[in-house]
């Protein structure tokens, strides 16, 4: 069983959506594994199957103003409703997470770090707030990856 998987979710070309990506580029840069995904709910189900800890980063909507960074404990408490259902896709990382919930299927740890957006329309970059955010998400979990040992 590996222990810690650290999972980018977004699209790169679709502004501050990439910042999943983003971060999985920069914790690669120091020599951390992680790795880039769509977001797709069924996909992160079967992607954290066999790891104690599964962190993972988003972008999210809410109120807050643009790059707030939300940490959550999903795996003790549920991903608060809307917060991340901006995407294309209707069965996406919130879903994911209640559904693993109910078939026993969430890892023992699942940290998700959400990053307040801005812009969500075509182009690949972020926006001056979400790229300030990024670098204080890598080092954040930087430091839980460390955290939890080898």
């Amino acid at each position: 069983m590996r222990r810690v998987l650290v999972l980018g979710i977004g699209n790169r070309f679709r502004s501050d959506d990439g910042v999943g990506p983003a971060v999985v580029d920069r914790l690669r840069a120091l020599g951390i594994p992680a790795e880039e995904r769509s977001g797709e709910g069924a996909e992160l189900i079967d992607a954290w199957q066999g790891h104690d800890t599964v962190i993972v980063v988003d972008a999210c909507r809410s109120d807050a103003a643009p790059g707030t960074v939300l940490r959550i404990d999903a795996a003790a408490e549920p991903l608060p409703a809307g917060l991340f259902h901006y995407s294309s896709h209707l069965f996406g990382l919130a879903e994911a997470v209640e559904t693993a919930r109910a078939l026993g299927r969430l890892p023992r740890r699942l940290i998700v770090f959400g990053i307040e957006g801005a812009a969500f329309g075509f182009g690949d970059s972020l926006s001056p707030a979400v790229e300030t955010a990024a670098g204080e998400v890598v080092r954040r979990v930087a430091a839980e990856v460390r955290a939890s040992g080898p």
